[in-house]
Protein backbone atom coordinates (compact mmCIF):
# COMPACT_ATOMS: atom_id res chain seq x y z
CA UNK A 1 0.00 0.00 0.00
CA UNK A 2 1.57 3.48 -0.59
CA UNK A 3 2.86 5.02 2.08
CA UNK A 4 1.40 8.61 0.77
CA UNK A 5 -2.28 6.42 2.04
CA UNK A 6 -0.83 5.42 5.24
CA UNK A 7 0.50 8.93 6.19
CA UNK A 8 -3.24 10.29 5.25
CA UNK A 9 -4.86 7.69 7.51
CA UNK A 10 -2.51 8.70 10.07
CA UNK A 11 -3.08 11.98 10.02
CA UNK A 12 -6.77 11.48 10.67
CA UNK A 13 -6.33 9.54 13.91
CA UNK A 14 -4.51 12.42 14.65
CA UNK A 15 -7.05 14.85 13.85
CA UNK A 16 -9.88 13.10 16.42
CA UNK A 17 -8.27 14.82 19.84
CA UNK A 18 -7.84 18.36 18.82
CA UNK A 19 -11.15 18.45 17.04
CA UNK A 20 -12.74 17.36 19.73
CA UNK A 21 -11.56 19.58 21.89
CA UNK A 22 -10.72 23.00 20.14
CA UNK A 23 -14.14 22.49 17.77
CA UNK A 24 -16.76 23.93 20.30
CA UNK A 25 -14.51 26.17 22.08
CA UNK A 26 -16.06 29.31 20.79
CA UNK A 27 -19.45 28.23 22.04
CA UNK A 28 -18.34 27.67 25.69
CA UNK A 29 -19.87 31.67 26.84
CA UNK A 30 -23.08 30.51 25.24
CA UNK A 31 -23.17 27.02 26.39
CA UNK A 32 -22.70 28.23 29.57
CA UNK A 33 -25.54 30.31 29.17
CA UNK A 34 -27.94 27.87 27.72
CA UNK A 35 -26.86 25.15 30.19
CA UNK A 36 -27.30 27.15 33.06
CA UNK A 37 -23.74 26.92 34.35
CA UNK A 38 -20.54 29.12 34.63
CA UNK A 39 -16.85 28.56 33.14
CA UNK A 40 -16.08 25.71 35.01
CA UNK A 41 -19.45 23.66 34.37
CA UNK A 42 -18.85 24.27 30.50
CA UNK A 43 -14.88 23.05 31.22
CA UNK A 44 -16.50 20.18 32.96
CA UNK A 45 -17.53 18.80 29.30
CA UNK A 46 -13.78 18.75 28.06
CA UNK A 47 -12.40 17.26 31.63
CA UNK A 48 -14.52 14.64 30.83
CA UNK A 49 -13.53 13.99 27.25
CA UNK A 50 -9.94 13.77 28.86
CA UNK A 51 -10.48 11.30 31.35
CA UNK A 52 -12.45 9.47 29.29
CA UNK A 53 -9.18 9.15 26.95
CA UNK A 54 -7.24 8.60 30.16
CA UNK A 55 -9.30 5.44 30.74
CA UNK A 56 -9.27 4.64 26.82
CA UNK A 57 -5.33 5.03 26.15
CA UNK A 58 -5.19 1.87 29.26
CA UNK A 59 -7.42 -0.08 27.38
CA UNK A 60 -6.82 0.32 23.43
CA UNK A 61 -2.93 0.70 24.02
CA UNK A 62 -2.19 -2.57 25.63
CA UNK A 63 -5.07 -4.30 23.67
CA UNK A 64 -3.22 -3.03 20.18
CA UNK A 65 0.06 -4.96 21.55
CA UNK A 66 -1.99 -8.19 22.48
CA UNK A 67 -4.84 -8.62 19.32
CA UNK A 68 -2.88 -6.18 16.68
CA UNK A 69 -3.92 -2.32 15.56
CA UNK A 70 -7.11 -2.64 13.15
CA UNK A 71 -9.61 -4.38 15.48
CA UNK A 72 -9.07 -2.50 18.39
CA UNK A 73 -9.26 0.67 16.27
CA UNK A 74 -12.56 0.05 14.51
CA UNK A 75 -13.86 -0.25 17.84
CA UNK A 76 -12.84 2.65 19.53
CA UNK A 77 -13.64 5.20 16.51
CA UNK A 78 -17.18 3.39 16.05
CA UNK A 79 -17.73 4.20 19.72
CA UNK A 80 -16.54 7.65 19.44
CA UNK A 81 -19.08 8.19 16.26
CA UNK A 82 -21.76 6.87 17.90
CA UNK A 83 -21.08 9.02 21.54
CA UNK A 84 -20.22 12.41 19.89
CA UNK A 85 -23.34 11.96 17.64
CA UNK A 86 -25.59 11.90 20.87
CA UNK A 87 -23.65 14.38 22.38
CA UNK A 88 -25.54 16.84 19.36
CA UNK A 89 -29.14 16.02 21.43
CA UNK A 90 -27.63 15.76 25.23
CA UNK A 91 -31.01 17.46 27.13
CA UNK A 92 -28.44 18.74 29.68
CA UNK A 93 -25.06 19.24 31.01
CA UNK A 94 -25.30 16.12 32.95
CA UNK A 95 -26.08 13.99 29.67
CA UNK A 96 -23.56 15.90 28.14
CA UNK A 97 -20.42 15.43 30.58
CA UNK A 98 -21.61 11.30 30.60
CA UNK A 99 -21.21 11.24 26.72
CA UNK A 100 -18.33 13.17 26.19
CA UNK A 101 -16.50 10.97 28.72
CA UNK A 102 -17.52 7.52 26.47
CA UNK A 103 -16.68 9.46 22.89
CA UNK A 104 -13.18 10.38 24.69
CA UNK A 105 -12.57 6.55 26.13
CA UNK A 106 -13.41 5.57 21.74
CA UNK A 107 -11.16 8.34 20.40
CA UNK A 108 -8.08 7.12 22.64
CA UNK A 109 -7.68 4.20 20.03
CA UNK A 110 -6.96 6.35 17.09
CA UNK A 111 -4.05 8.52 19.44
CA UNK A 112 -2.41 5.75 20.95
CA UNK A 113 -2.71 2.98 18.67
CA UNK A 114 -1.42 5.75 15.88
CA UNK A 115 1.04 6.24 17.57
CA UNK A 116 1.73 2.69 18.23
CA UNK A 117 1.38 1.79 14.49
CA UNK A 118 4.60 4.75 13.57
CA UNK A 119 6.69 2.83 16.07
CA UNK A 120 6.07 -0.57 13.80
CA UNK A 121 7.06 1.06 10.71
CA UNK A 122 9.71 3.42 11.86
CA UNK A 123 12.58 3.62 14.02
CA UNK A 124 15.19 6.48 15.21
CA UNK A 125 15.91 9.42 12.76
CA UNK A 126 12.86 8.45 10.30
CA UNK A 127 9.94 7.83 13.61
CA UNK A 128 11.09 11.27 14.86
CA UNK A 129 10.78 12.48 11.25
CA UNK A 130 7.60 10.41 10.57
CA UNK A 131 6.36 12.02 14.37
CA UNK A 132 7.19 15.57 12.68
CA UNK A 133 5.27 14.83 9.72
CA UNK A 134 2.28 13.62 11.25
CA UNK A 135 2.25 16.72 14.24
CA UNK A 136 3.04 19.00 11.14
CA UNK A 137 -0.37 17.60 9.34
CA UNK A 138 -2.60 17.06 12.27
CA UNK A 139 -1.11 20.40 13.87
CA UNK A 140 -3.80 22.02 10.84
CA UNK A 141 -6.47 20.64 12.88
CA UNK A 142 -6.14 22.94 15.99
CA UNK A 143 -5.93 26.02 13.04
CA UNK A 144 -9.42 24.59 11.22
CA UNK A 145 -11.14 23.62 14.10
CA UNK A 146 -12.23 27.19 15.75
CA UNK A 147 -12.38 28.36 12.50
CA UNK A 148 -14.88 25.84 11.18
CA UNK A 149 -15.94 26.06 15.23
CA UNK A 150 -17.30 29.62 14.62
CA UNK A 151 -18.56 29.02 11.27
CA UNK A 152 -20.60 26.30 12.27
CA UNK A 153 -21.97 27.82 15.67
CA UNK A 154 -22.36 31.71 14.23
CA UNK A 155 -22.25 31.81 10.31
CA UNK A 156 -23.95 28.64 10.23
CA UNK A 157 -26.77 29.23 12.67
CA UNK A 158 -26.37 25.78 13.83
CA UNK A 159 -24.78 26.46 16.94
CA UNK A 160 -22.94 24.14 19.30
CA UNK A 161 -24.92 20.73 18.68
CA UNK A 162 -24.15 21.45 14.93
CA UNK A 163 -20.15 21.22 16.25
CA UNK A 164 -20.94 17.55 17.27
CA UNK A 165 -22.84 16.36 14.53
CA UNK A 166 -19.69 17.58 12.19
CA UNK A 167 -17.69 15.70 14.77
CA UNK A 168 -19.47 12.29 14.38
CA UNK A 169 -19.19 12.83 10.82
CA UNK A 170 -15.72 12.97 11.11
CA UNK A 171 -14.91 9.90 13.83
CA UNK A 172 -17.23 7.76 10.92
CA UNK A 173 -14.58 8.90 8.45
CA UNK A 174 -11.75 7.24 10.50
CA UNK A 175 -13.53 3.98 10.82
CA UNK A 176 -13.27 4.31 6.84
CA UNK A 177 -10.21 5.31 6.90
CA UNK A 178 -9.03 2.21 9.04
CA UNK A 179 -10.35 0.07 6.96
CA UNK A 180 -9.83 0.99 3.62
CA UNK A 181 -6.36 2.65 4.21
CA UNK A 182 -4.61 1.68 7.36
CA UNK A 183 -2.87 -2.17 6.85
CA UNK A 184 -2.33 -4.12 9.99
CA UNK A 185 0.99 -3.16 11.20
CA UNK A 186 1.61 -5.81 13.83
CA UNK A 187 2.89 -8.78 12.86
CA UNK A 188 1.21 -12.13 14.95
CA UNK A 189 4.68 -12.69 15.78
CA UNK A 190 4.92 -9.61 17.52
CA UNK A 191 2.27 -9.06 19.43
CA UNK A 192 2.60 -10.35 23.46
CA UNK A 193 0.20 -12.79 24.94
CA UNK A 194 -1.04 -13.35 28.69
CA UNK A 195 -4.06 -11.73 30.36
CA UNK A 196 -4.08 -9.37 33.44
CA UNK A 197 -0.98 -9.98 34.84
CA UNK A 198 0.86 -10.03 31.42
CA UNK A 199 -0.35 -7.08 30.99
CA UNK A 200 1.12 -5.36 34.65
CA UNK A 201 4.13 -7.16 34.07
CA UNK A 202 4.64 -5.09 30.65
CA UNK A 203 3.09 -1.76 32.39
CA UNK A 204 6.04 -2.53 34.93
CA UNK A 205 8.74 -2.82 32.87
CA UNK A 206 7.81 0.37 30.46
CA UNK A 207 7.73 2.33 33.84
CA UNK A 208 10.97 1.32 35.15
CA UNK A 209 12.82 3.10 32.59
CA UNK A 210 13.80 6.28 33.83
CA UNK A 211 14.73 8.09 29.96
CA UNK A 212 10.70 6.91 29.38
CA UNK A 213 9.71 8.31 32.00
CA UNK A 214 11.20 11.26 31.80
CA UNK A 215 11.01 11.94 28.34
CA UNK A 216 6.80 11.34 28.85
CA UNK A 217 6.61 13.50 31.44
CA UNK A 218 8.23 16.55 29.24
CA UNK A 219 5.74 15.59 26.74
CA UNK A 220 2.79 15.61 29.23
CA UNK A 221 3.46 18.65 30.99
CA UNK A 222 3.90 20.75 27.65
CA UNK A 223 0.56 19.14 26.99
CA UNK A 224 -0.80 19.94 30.31
CA UNK A 225 0.40 24.17 29.35
CA UNK A 226 -1.67 23.98 26.30
CA UNK A 227 -4.80 22.21 27.91
CA UNK A 228 -4.87 25.26 30.12
CA UNK A 229 -4.62 27.52 27.33
CA UNK A 230 -7.17 25.59 25.35
CA UNK A 231 -9.32 25.96 28.21
CA UNK A 232 -9.37 29.12 29.38
CA UNK A 233 -8.60 30.79 25.91
CA UNK A 234 -12.40 31.09 24.67
CA UNK A 235 -12.81 33.20 27.71
CA UNK A 236 -9.57 35.07 28.03
CA UNK A 237 -10.04 36.19 24.15
CA UNK A 238 -13.64 36.65 24.92
CA UNK A 239 -14.29 38.29 28.10
CA UNK A 240 -10.84 39.66 28.72
CA UNK A 241 -9.52 41.18 25.14
CA UNK A 242 -13.03 41.93 24.26
CA UNK A 243 -12.98 40.13 20.84
CA UNK A 244 -15.83 38.57 18.70
CA UNK A 245 -15.97 34.88 18.50
CA UNK A 246 -15.38 34.79 15.17
CA UNK A 247 -11.68 36.80 15.47
CA UNK A 248 -11.34 35.25 18.74
CA UNK A 249 -11.47 31.60 16.54
CA UNK A 250 -9.15 33.22 14.24
CA UNK A 251 -6.93 34.38 17.03
CA UNK A 252 -6.68 30.85 18.92
CA UNK A 253 -5.84 29.38 15.65
CA UNK A 254 -3.33 31.91 15.64
CA UNK A 255 -1.17 29.85 17.95
CA UNK A 256 -2.05 26.79 16.21
CA UNK A 257 -0.09 27.89 13.25
CA UNK A 258 3.16 28.49 14.94
CA UNK A 259 2.74 25.07 16.71
CA UNK A 260 2.42 23.62 13.01
CA UNK A 261 5.31 25.62 11.55
CA UNK A 262 7.57 24.26 14.68
CA UNK A 263 6.57 21.07 13.91
CA UNK A 264 7.62 21.00 10.29
CA UNK A 265 10.59 22.49 10.78
CA UNK A 266 11.51 20.09 13.35
CA UNK A 267 10.26 17.22 10.46
CA UNK A 268 12.74 18.67 8.49
CA UNK A 269 15.66 19.03 10.95
CA UNK A 270 15.43 15.18 11.78
CA UNK A 271 18.53 13.31 11.04
CA UNK A 272 20.45 16.54 11.08
CA UNK A 273 19.86 17.83 14.60
CA UNK A 274 19.73 15.57 17.08
CA UNK A 275 16.34 15.21 19.12
CA UNK A 276 16.78 15.97 22.26
CA UNK A 277 18.80 19.18 21.13
CA UNK A 278 15.09 19.82 19.07
CA UNK A 279 13.19 18.97 22.46
CA UNK A 280 15.82 21.07 24.63
CA UNK A 281 14.71 24.28 22.46
CA UNK A 282 11.29 23.65 22.23
CA UNK A 283 10.76 23.23 26.31
CA UNK A 284 12.83 26.50 27.07
CA UNK A 285 10.73 28.87 24.42
CA UNK A 286 7.45 27.20 25.86
CA UNK A 287 8.49 28.10 29.20
CA UNK A 288 9.71 31.57 28.69
CA UNK A 289 6.75 32.37 26.55
CA UNK A 290 4.55 31.10 29.58
CA UNK A 291 6.30 33.13 32.20
CA UNK A 292 6.38 36.37 30.12
CA UNK A 293 2.47 35.89 29.47
CA UNK A 294 2.19 35.37 33.66
CA UNK A 295 4.43 38.36 34.56
CA UNK A 296 1.91 40.90 31.46
CA UNK A 297 -1.19 39.47 33.18
CA UNK A 298 -0.04 39.85 36.64
CA UNK A 299 0.70 43.64 36.02
CA UNK A 300 -2.43 44.12 34.05
CA UNK A 301 -0.98 45.23 30.97
CA UNK A 302 -2.04 42.71 28.74
CA UNK A 303 -3.14 43.68 25.09
CA UNK A 304 -3.39 42.18 21.89
CA UNK A 305 -0.03 43.65 20.93
CA UNK A 306 2.13 41.73 23.54
CA UNK A 307 -0.26 38.78 23.56
CA UNK A 308 0.46 37.52 20.05
CA UNK A 309 4.19 37.18 19.83
CA UNK A 310 4.20 35.24 23.44
CA UNK A 311 1.51 32.43 22.51
CA UNK A 312 3.48 32.44 19.42
CA UNK A 313 6.64 31.47 21.04
CA UNK A 314 4.78 28.99 23.07
CA UNK A 315 2.88 27.20 20.72
CA UNK A 316 6.34 27.06 18.83
CA UNK A 317 8.49 25.50 21.60
CA UNK A 318 5.25 23.06 21.91
CA UNK A 319 5.61 22.09 18.20
CA UNK A 320 8.90 21.31 19.25
CA UNK A 321 8.65 19.17 22.04
CA UNK A 322 5.30 17.11 20.34
CA UNK A 323 7.20 14.49 17.78
CA UNK A 324 10.60 14.80 19.51
CA UNK A 325 9.40 13.54 22.85
CA UNK A 326 7.13 10.95 21.86
CA UNK A 327 9.60 9.13 19.72
CA UNK A 328 12.46 9.60 21.81
CA UNK A 329 10.03 7.84 24.65
CA UNK A 330 8.73 5.20 22.72
CA UNK A 331 12.00 4.09 21.27
CA UNK A 332 12.91 3.14 24.72
CA UNK A 333 9.81 0.52 24.75
CA UNK A 334 10.30 -0.85 21.40
CA UNK A 335 9.10 -4.25 22.45
CA UNK A 336 5.63 -2.27 23.87
CA UNK A 337 4.59 0.28 21.44
CA UNK A 338 1.21 0.19 22.44
CA UNK A 339 1.65 0.07 26.14
CA UNK A 340 3.99 2.89 25.96
CA UNK A 341 1.86 4.90 24.05
CA UNK A 342 -0.68 3.92 26.28
CA UNK A 343 0.96 5.27 29.38
CA UNK A 344 1.96 8.48 27.63
CA UNK A 345 -1.28 9.41 26.60
CA UNK A 346 -2.75 8.28 30.11
CA UNK A 347 -0.34 10.12 31.39
CA UNK A 348 -1.24 13.34 29.01
CA UNK A 349 -4.56 13.20 29.13
CA UNK A 350 -4.83 12.90 33.08
CA UNK A 351 -3.46 16.12 33.79
CA UNK A 352 -5.19 17.49 30.94
CA UNK A 353 -8.92 16.69 33.10
CA UNK A 354 -7.41 17.83 35.98
CA UNK A 355 -6.19 21.80 34.99
CA UNK A 356 -8.88 22.34 32.66
CA UNK A 357 -11.69 23.06 35.70
CA UNK A 358 -8.94 24.27 37.69
CA UNK A 359 -7.87 27.40 35.39
CA UNK A 360 -11.83 27.58 35.28
CA UNK A 361 -12.16 28.57 38.76
CA UNK A 362 -10.46 31.69 38.22
CA UNK A 363 -13.54 33.14 36.99
CA UNK A 364 -14.64 33.85 33.06
CA UNK A 365 -12.37 36.87 32.91
CA UNK A 366 -9.02 35.86 34.83
CA UNK A 367 -5.69 35.58 32.65
CA UNK A 368 -3.53 35.25 35.97
CA UNK A 369 -4.65 31.22 36.23
CA UNK A 370 -4.50 30.25 32.86
CA UNK A 371 -1.08 31.94 32.13
CA UNK A 372 -0.28 30.96 35.65
CA UNK A 373 -1.11 27.41 35.05
CA UNK A 374 0.64 27.82 31.61
CA UNK A 375 3.77 28.49 33.37
CA UNK A 376 3.67 26.18 35.82
CA UNK A 377 3.50 23.40 33.36
CA UNK A 378 6.12 24.44 31.44
CA UNK A 379 8.70 24.53 33.93
CA UNK A 380 8.21 20.73 35.16
CA UNK A 381 7.86 20.06 31.22
CA UNK A 382 11.22 21.64 30.75
CA UNK A 383 12.67 20.15 34.22
CA UNK A 384 11.42 16.40 32.89
CA UNK A 385 13.05 16.58 29.83
CA UNK A 386 16.38 17.80 31.23
CA UNK A 387 16.36 14.85 33.59
CA UNK A 388 15.14 12.63 31.23
CA UNK A 389 18.83 13.70 28.66
CA UNK A 390 21.22 13.35 31.94
CA UNK A 391 19.66 9.50 32.29
CA UNK A 392 20.14 8.67 28.84
CA UNK A 393 23.29 10.33 29.08
CA UNK A 394 24.87 8.01 31.43
CA UNK A 395 22.73 4.40 30.43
Amino acid sequence: MPRSRLVAALVLLCFVGPLSTDMYLPAFPRMAAELRTDASGVQLTLTAFLVGMTVGHLVFGPLSDRYGRRGPLVVGAGLCAVATGLCAVAPGLGWLVVLRFVAGFGGAAGVVIGRAVVSDVAEGAAAARLFGVLMTLAGTAPVLAPLAGGAVIGAGGAGWRGVFRVLAGVALLVVVAVLVALPESLAVSRRRAGGGRELLRTVRDVARDRAYVGYSLAFTFAFGALFCYIAGAPFLLQNVLGLSVGVSSAYFAFGAVFMALSSASGARLAGRIAPERLLSAGLYAMFAGAVALLAIAMADVLTVAVYLPLVALVCGGLGLVTGNASSLAIARVPGAAGTGSALLGTAQSALGAVVAPLVGLGGADAAVPVFGGMAVCGGLAALAGRTAGRVRAVA
